[in-house]
Order: C-alpha cells, then sequence, then structure tokens
C-alpha cells in the first residue's frame, strides 16, 4: 500500500472560509497502475507553498478531503509492467510540472482549463504521497547539482517567478534595476536568482533585516525595509547613478505598491504582480497613468516555460533556498510545524518533507 497525507473532513462537514483549518489525515492506497503514456514515480520529496496553507483554511476553490496534498515533489521513474524496460529515463530522478493544461501559449492557458496539483477536485493528483502515476510529458529531468529537497523545492515558486521575471516583466536584462517585494517567499527568492543570473540590479524588499542581510548574500544590490515610513526613498538613493530608476517590481503583496513605486519606475516601467497577500487590490493613481507604467498580471506559467526554467536552473548551476526539512510522510507532527511555520511567515526559503531516501525504492 501506498501512503498518503490529505485534509480530514471534520464530522460537522466543511467549515467556513478563514474559519477552518483542517487537520492532516494519514491514509493508505493500493498503488497506482499507470497507463501507457505515463510514469509510475516515486517521490522522495516534496514541498510546502502558501496555496497549501489556503486550501486547509477553506480559502482556495474546491477543496478535496480525498486527493494528496501538494504540488511540488521530486522523484524517480519506477519501473512497472506496462512499460518493461523501455522507459527511456528508468531510475532517473524528475520533477514534476506543479500544473497541468497550458501547453505553450505565453498569454495564458490555451483553453482556461489550467489546474494545479495537490488538495483540490480539480487535479487527482497531489505530490504528499509515496507513488504517483503521472504523464510522461508532465516531468522534467532533475537538475545534477540540485539535492531531491532543493528539486522539490524548485517547480512552483521557479515556475511562477520565471513567468514573472522573464515572461512578464519585459525587463529581463543586464543593467536592468529590478525591485522584488517581501523577499523571503519561495518566488521572491527565486525570481531574485533569476534575475542575478540574468546580471541584473537587485534591489528588495522585507520587514526582517536579517532577510535582507540574507538577501545581499544572494546577490541583491541593496535593500530596504518597508515598515520604514517612506522607504521608497531610502531605496531612490540606492539605485545607482547612472541608472537611477527601476526598470521593472515584481511583487507579490498588492496592496499599496503602485504607489509606492510608481515615481521609482521608469516612464513605461512594469509592476508584475503573482499575487496580493496584502490586499487583494492595488490602487492606480493618475500619476501612474501618465507615466504610462504598466501592470500585468502574472500567474504559474506554461510546460514550455517550466522546461525553459529547469533549463535556465541547470546551466546556471542554482540552488533554490530551502529553510527546513522535516523527515517521512508519516510524520504529522513535523508536517504540521512546517505549516505554522508558513503560517508565522518567519521562513527565507521552502519548506520541505523529505519523504524517503533517493537511494530507496518503494516497490
Amino acid at each position: 500500500m501506498v501512503k498518503a497525507i490529505t485534509l480530514l473532513r471534520p464530522d460537522g462537514g466543511a467549515g467556513k472560509p478563514g474559519a477552518a483549518y483542517y487537520p492532516l489525515s494519514l491514509i493508505t492506497h493500493p498503488p497506482p497502475e499507470p497507463e501507457a503514456d505515463e510514469l509510475l514515480v516515486q517521490i522522495n520529496a516534496a514541498a510546502l507553498n502558501h496555496r497549501d496553507l489556503f486550501i486547509r483554511r477553506h480559502l482556495y476553490p474546491s477543496i478535496s478531503f480525498s486527493t494528496p496534498l501538494l504540488a511540488d515533489g521530486c522523484g524517480i521513474i519506477l519501473p512497472h509492467p506496462m512499460h518493461g524496460q523501455k522507459t527511456q529515463h528508468l531510475s532517473r530522478r524528475v520533477i514534476l510540472n506543479p500544473g497541468t493544461g497550458w501547453l505553450s501559449d505565453p498569454n495564458g492557458p490555451e483553453n482556461q482549463a489550467y489546474f494545479l496539483l495537490g488538495g483540490t477536485t480539480f487535479n487527482p493528483l497531489g505530490t504528499l504521497q509515496e507513488i504517483l502515476a503521472i504523464a510522461a510529458s508532465e516531468v522534467e529531468l532533475a537538475p545534477e547539482h540540485l539535492s531531491d529537497a532543493e528539486a522539490a523545492a524548485l517547480p512552483l515558486a521557479g515556475l511562477t517567478a520565471w513567468r514573472a521575471l522573464r515572461t512578464k516583466s519585459g525587463n529581463a536584462e543586464k543593467g536592468r534595476n529590478i525591485l522584488i517585494t517581501g523577499i523571503g517567499g519561495g518566488v521572491a527568492l527565486m525570481a531574485l536568482l533569476f534575475a542575478v543570473a540574468t546580471r541584473c540590479n537587485v534591489y528588495v524588499t522585507s520587514s526582517s533585516e536579517a532577510k535582507l542581510a540574507r538577501a545581499r548574500e544572494l546577490g541583491a544590490k541593496a535593500g530596504v525595509n518597508y515598515h520604514d515610513t517612506e522607504w521608497e526613498k531610502k531605496l531612490q538613493d540606492l539605485l545607482p547613478t547612472g541608472r537611477p530608476y527601476l526598470d521593472a517590481v515584481i511583487d507579490g503583496a498588492g496592496g499599496d505598491v503602485v504607489m509606492r513605486t510608481y515615481k521609482l519606475l521608469k516612464v513605461g516601467g512594469v509592476i508584475v504582480s503573482y499575487g496580493m497577500t496584502v490586499m487583494p487590490r492595488v490602487s492606480f493613481p493618475m500619476q501612474a497613468v501618465m507615466k504610462n507604467i504598466e501592470v500585468r498580471g502574472s500567474t504559474m506559467g506554461s510546460r514550455k516555460e517550466f522546461g525553459e526554467m529547469v533549463q535556465f536552473v541547470r546551466e546556471h548551476k542554482i540552488r533554490p533556498v530551502v529553510e527546513r526539512i522535516v523527515e517521512g510522510i508519516d510524520n504529522l507532527d513535523g508536517i504540521n510545524d512546517l505549516f505554522q511555520d508558513m503560517q508565522r511567515g518567519k521562513q527565507f526559503g521552502k519548506l520541505v518533507i523529505q519523504i524517503q531516501p533517493s537511494n530507496q525504492n518503494k516497490l
């Protein structure tokens, strides 16, 4: 039997959005039987994202009490009688595309039927289980320089950051000035790593001086504390004299981001919004209109972008930042602690569950 973790439905039924916090449930199910175009993958490590916390709090649509949680995972391809020994990458490590239904259109999913893995009725798969069957077209070979935990930390945050920076901002070029807000979260950190590798000048914000210091260690030019009353003025003083403006902002907070940054942005500058954790709306003043500032929404990315992102990580030897690892799929206390870390928002990097050692074959 295969172990998996789902949400536990309360005796009284589903709770109210925001008031609920569903317990985790360790279940078992028979090993999956892959179709001819699918691979059998042993999941060695899986990682949390904020959407997983939102799912536990019933702040996400169509949550499921039977679908395993989590969208991020790294594992190895297992042999199966359906495939004989002909599977091209048998026993190789792979990472899973965290969503399905979006091939290559740079504007968005081709038929609007794009669904993430983990915890909802939209997609039957989730990575918080020991073994799953997935379409062979939805995996990439894991970059060799990454550990299982690092590889599991990459998919969702990496894909979101890649699209926001490389596809949507239009400013992923050497010498451009990029502001990344809220450094410490998975997407913001991956955007930082991608921008540094592209030789952009990267600036960051955080409420933590320790996080700002760690961001500088990763290659950020400078950072400001967004609890400071006029942090945007301090940022202005930090910009290079030869290019004293921002080319783009990569933001996951929403709220007053336009009001804070439109004066710093160049004419025609871009704000890419991949989330709105502070407030689900932004103010857009007439001054930003007159300056031709653009706000571009960005969420996740296509299968094509996922492949490009993984290849970039491989070529540039980029390592996702992992904050903490707990071991064992049956370690519910440890996994619950990871959710508490995320709820407190103090982490700097990804939170990972090491399901089993990479050299251990479950079958």
